[in-house]
């Protein structure tokens, strides 16, 4: 599928938020989550407040349908407010997500072929991933390893 991707922006906050809920992986033939779930402080550390220093990410719109399709960001998450996928406090950590109906598409391969092409020259990136997405091929293609494991949980690192 061919998209736009621009930058984000911070009238792009509630878009990630419906990004984060689309992220949550939850198997075939799970009931979904709650929607209220990414209020809960573990989830929402990855976009309370967009914006702040280091933040940076893409949009991914269908340019004939005029919407948000997808986004991926990378957020350094430190401290007391480490997320799922810290390995340490230089490694910002990546979140991604395409609304359903276009998954499978590229979209997800577009959008972090172009963070890493803009990235601007940081060392490493993590994620946390359940070891049953499907996406964890794609993390692989881009060079992402696994740092760690546990329960169905995967830390995956960028170089």
């Amino acid at each position: 599928m061919n998209c736009i991707i621009r930058p984000l922006t911070l009238e792009d906050e509630p878009f990630l938020w419906e990004m984060l809920y689309q992220a949550l992986y939850v198997p075939k033939g799970c009931a979904a989550l709650p929607r209220e779930i990414v209020r809960l402080p573990e989830l929402a550390r990855y976009v309370k407040s967009w914006g702040r220093e280091g933040d940076f990410g893409f949009l991914a719109s269908d340019a004939i349908a005029d919407q948000s399709i997808g986004a991926i960001w990378l957020r350094l998450l430190i401290g007391e407010n480490q997320g799922y996928g810290y390995v340490d406090d230089n490694t910002p950590e990546l979140s991604i997500a395409v609304l359903p109906q276009y998954r499978g598409q590229g979209v997800g391969t577009q959008l972090l072929t172009h963070l890493l092409a803009s990235e601007g020259g940081r060392s490493s990136i993590s994620l946390s991933v359940s070891a049953n997405n499907p996406a964890v091929r794609l993390y692989e293609r881009f060079g992402f390893a696994i740092v760690s494991q546990s329960d169905e949980s995967l830390t995956m690192k960028r170089h």
